[in-house]
């Protein structure tokens, strides 16, 4: 199973902490690996196809003074696809003048929906078809730039569309809000203040967020599993979609 880590706040907040507990589980999901984050409408997007226990630029990437509102990261195991550059998630496309941001946990069994021109796959793989046909679907729902409401209420009824053909647990992100869905596993986590010191779950690594924070920040963090053993972890439902607006729960 992929690992997903995403990160929505309401100040531009360094993720590497989560990261690096991300990334000590590419042992496992060594398939490559990625990171996208916005900074304001723009976005910087690294992928690599190699793990990021090896990778050259995840090295970087740790070293990457990141300061980002919203962030989606992904470690593959491959199900469909193979392992190259093309089918290395985070995927990106351009939709109303906006970057969206896309990754996906799960497999979809035979899912290959008719796309147009404006969304096509790069790659092979179903998370990427997924992504493509999500982008065509929003866009021929709205004739204008939706509100994020409007936009979640449409995501609401393309979800089950999806889980029909298998697990989807997915991430998405415009650079205003993240959107998550849970199929079979995700898990998020709402921090504020008052911030104390926190523990990555599979490595010997603490951090104490008071001395990184100030009493009006806020952040949501969702993942597969939980990424640290001493916060309060929510499980999604199987078929829930949230969506994350300013470190808090919009609906």
């Amino acid at each position: 199973m992929c690992q997903l880590l995403g990160m929505n706040c309401n100040v531009p907040t360094d993720v590497m902490f989560s990261f690096t507990g991300l990334a000590t589980r590419a042992e496992e999901h060594k398939d490559g690996f990625g990171i996208a984050f916005f900074e304001g409408r723009g976005l910087r997007h690294f992928v690599d196809h190699h793990s990021a226990r090896v990778s050259p630029l995840a090295g970087f990437i740790r070293h990457y003074p990141i300061q980002s509102d919203n962030v989606i990261a992904h470690i593959r195991k491959a199900t469909q696809g193979q392992v190259m550059l093309e089918n290395t998630h985070p995927f990106v496309r351009e939709l109303w003048g906006r970057y969206w941001v896309f990754a996906h946990n799960g497999n979809l069994k035979d899912f290959h929906p008719p796309l147009h021109a404006a969304f096509r796959p790069v790659g092979d793989t179903d998370s990427e078809r997924a992504f493509c046909w999500l982008m065509q679907e929003l866009a021929k729902a709205h004739c204008t730039v939706p509100s994020i409401e409007e936009l979640s209420l449409t995501l609401a009824e393309l979800m089950p569309r999806l889980n029909a053909y298998g697990t989807f647990n997915m991430l998405l992100s415009n650079g205003q809000a993240l959107w998550a869905h849970g199929s079979t596993k995700l898990h998020y986590l709402l921090r504020q203040h008052p911030f104390g010191r926190v523990h990555l779950q599979d490595e010997d690594l603490s951090l104490d967020l008071s001395q990184h924070t100030s009493p009006l920040d806020r952040a949501a963090i969702i993942a597969t599993e939980p990424l640290t053993r001493d916060e309060p972890w929510v499980a999604f439902q199987p078929g829930e979609l949230k969506v994350f607006v300013g470190g808090a729960l919009a609906a």
